[in-house]
């Protein structure tokens, strides 16, 4: 793997929107001895079919997963990956948005923990979507929205379970895991992407391919939300303790207890 090489690889049907992808990409700042390729796929089988095909004709060893609409705006972008990825070896692959943990109905931005940044116009209109962005470098979650995914390790693409169009990033950022490696959304100073995705079409495998998701990595999907339920519960005790000992048995208390005992509820059917 060539260590000094960023791939940005994008599976298209739009030659307009993929030449107006690039050209956000041709802008970025380049660090010195870093060299960039662009690999697009037209009209692939489908998103992990075509993902896997140019994945495996690049020897970088950085590679950006970004769709057609998909636009950088950071021009720092480079800079700010390569450096992140060197100081975490243990990040395999990243996002702009996510998820501590993938709900069980595998609707990931249905998740009571959401972390990131992006400008998007999934309800028709283009606006800043932000979730919690207080982070340090980067927060660890269980899985990342597919409008950008960055690795810096090739796991191969399943293409074998996903034959269209949703939840491949699901998929990988799972596969990530499995394999011992974290999934990661970084802190954004300033957003780093602009998703002009327009109202999203569900109605073409996307159930389906939910399915295949909880079938497939169930396991994990059910480990990780015990884990953000168990943290949870720990911090909503430790804030109660607090206020207790601060003499603060108020109404905003109860509400607190109340949830925690909900959230307890919850984790016993899991467990």
């Amino acid at each position: 793997m060539n260590a000094n090489k960023v791939c940005f690889i994008t599976c298209y049907n739009d030659e307009v929107l993929y030449h107006e992808c690039l050209k956000y990409i041709h802008s970025l700042n380049v660090p010195e001895g870093i060299e960039v390729e662009t690999l697009g796929v037209f009209e692939a089988e489908s998103m992990a079919a075509g993902y896997n095909k140019a994945m495996q004709s690049s020897d970088a060893k950085y590679k950006v997963y970004l769709h057609q609409d998909t636009f950088i705006i950071n021009k720092n972008f480079i800079f700010d990956v390569t450096e992140l990825f060197l100081r975490n070896p243990i990040i395999g692959i990243m996002g702009v948005v996510g998820a501590e943990y993938l709900p069980l109905n595998g609707i990931w931005w249905e998740a009571r923990s959401k972390y990131g940044v992006v400008h998007e116009s999934s309800t028709g209109v283009l606006k800043k979507l932000e979730f919690n962005n207080q982070i340090k470098d980067y927060r660890s979650v269980a899985v990342v929205d597919g409008l950008i995914l960055i690795t810096q390790y090739d796991l191969p693409w399943r293409e074998d379970l996903f034959e269209g169009w949703h939840c491949y990033d699901l998929s990988q950022c799972l596969e990530f895991i499995k394999n011992g490696y974290e999934v990661a959304v970084p802190r954004q100073d300033k957003c780093w992407c602009i998703h002009d995705c327009g109202i999203v079409n569900v109605s073409n495998g996307f159930k389906e391919s939910i399915n295949i998701v909880s079938q497939s990595y169930g396991d994990i999907i059910t480990d990780r939300y015990k884990l953000f339920l168990d943290q949870s519960i720990n911090r909503l005790a430790d804030e109660l303790q607090r206020r207790k000992n601060a003499d603060e048995i108020n109404h905003e208390y109860e509400k607190i207890l109340l949830y925690k005992e909900l959230l307890q509820v919850e984790f016993e059917i899991y467990a």
